[in-house]
């Protein structure tokens, strides 16, 4: 079977092409209509360049967009929508698309508040719809090895957490003639109530949770705006506690200069630790007490099987973000697939991804941390 998907969004940016093609990497879905920018012209431009040969599935918004094809037959409606569209716009358009009966993908944040998350959650779950959010880094297979080593003991019990994800692009946009990015980015009206610890804090926090199973009990946040005419905080520094002992500590930075991308995690145990950087994506390095450090890479044979099945280049050769994006459409479109089938089993291995509840875990997170910050920087417990 072969899934039919629309988008909002994607005319404007790099991502919605990113979301375009990990839907389609693994042939389990077409892009059939869409909604791509409220500029006809490009509107009409993306959805020729992107191959939607129906003019009459090109639609001027996502709520013509929602009401016509809820009108048509099944087997020609799309099965789900990809959202792609500025963070203000998420809720809106998942909860139009919910009401109307469709299953979601949407990109992170899953909404400006926790409020609206869990109204997502529970019309999901009243209708019985599938709901994914793309947590981009999640998606890697060396990852998913991490994970399971994690999960069968290699490091022992946990003992502390520490991530970093520098940036340097906020800076730099700045530096430059005019920045799109900046611009929507740090206005509080497009972005929400934070910069830099919602949109990579939040990253984080999240492949700490996809690796360790642990989600920070109460955080204590300070929060620094570079340069203070800004609106919106640019450098984040987190110390959380995970309970049982395990205690954690997260940067993040958008003005971190000499830095592009580069997401670092390192999970400390009793007996081993595992490290991870987006800087090599495909590398995972991991150390057993008293023994010399291993460097365990994709596509091979001593991984476990979870991680293997994500693997899709031969050993050597380098697998990354389109990569990702496509893993978690793979276990999404899996899931769905099973669920039109009637296999509606969501314990299933195969249904890894993340889901509207860990979009809403995410939102809870940057909500104690603004709390925190606000507070002078004291402990603040994390719902």
């Amino acid at each position: 079977m072969k899934l039919k998907f629309g988008m909002v969004g994607g005319g404007g940016g790099f991502i919605g092409n990113v979301h375009r093609q990990g839907a389609q990497l693994d042939v389990l879905a077409v892009l059939t209509a869409g909604s791509f920018s409220r500029n006809d012209e490009k509107n009409k431009e993306t959805a020729a360049l992107w191959g939607v040969e129906d003019s009459n599935r090109i639609y001027s918004s996502y709520q013509e967009m929602a009401d016509t094809e809820a009108a048509l037959p099944e087997d020609i409606r799309i099965d789900f929508v990809s959202i792609v569209t500025p963070n203000n716009t998420h809720y809106p358009i998942a909860k139009y698309f919910l009401e109307k009966g469709f299953h979601i993908v949407c990109d992170k944040p899953l909404a400006l508040t926790s409020e609206q998350g869990e109204e997502l959650e529970k019309l999901s779950r009243e209708k019985g719809l599938l709901f994914g959010v793309t947590y981009t880094f999640t998606g890697y297979a060396i990852v998913k090895q991490a994970q399971e080593m994690v999960k069968s003991g290699m490091i022992g019990k946990i003992i502390n957490i520490q991530a970093e994800y520098p940036q340097e692009w906020l800076l730099v946009g700045l530096n430059a003639a005019h920045s799109d990015q900046a611009t929507w980015r740090m206005d509080p009206q497009v972005s929400g109530p934070s910069g830099c610890c919602a949109d990579i804090g939040s990253h984080a926090e999240s492949l700490i949770y996809k690796i360790t199973g642990l989600r920070p009990k109460r955080v204590i946040a300070k929060f620094d705006t570079i340069p203070k005419t800004l609106k919106l905080e640019t450098n984040v520094q987190i110390l959380a506690e995970y309970g049982d002992g395990i205690s954690g500590l997260i940067w993040t930075s958008q003005v971190a200069l000499g830095h592009e991308t580069e997401l670092r995690v390192r999970i400390y145990g009793e007996t081993g630790s595992l490290e991870w950087s987006h800087i090599k994506p495909w590398e995972l390095r991991y150390t057993k007490i008293n023994e010399p450090p291993q460097i365990y890479t994709t596509s091979r044979d001593y991984l476990f099987p979870s991680a293997q099945r994500l693997c899709r280049l031969p050993t050597g050769h380098i697998e990354g973000y389109y990569e990702a994006f496509g893993n978690i459409y793979r276990e999404y479109c899996t899931a769905l697939i099973a669920k039109k089938n009637g296999q509606d089993d969501q314990n299933d291995h195969r249904y890894d991804y993340p889901t509207v509840h860990d979009g809403i875990k995410g939102l809870y997170f940057v909500e104690a941390c603004i709390e925190s910050n606000g507070k002078n920087n004291t402990w603040v417990e994390v719902k």
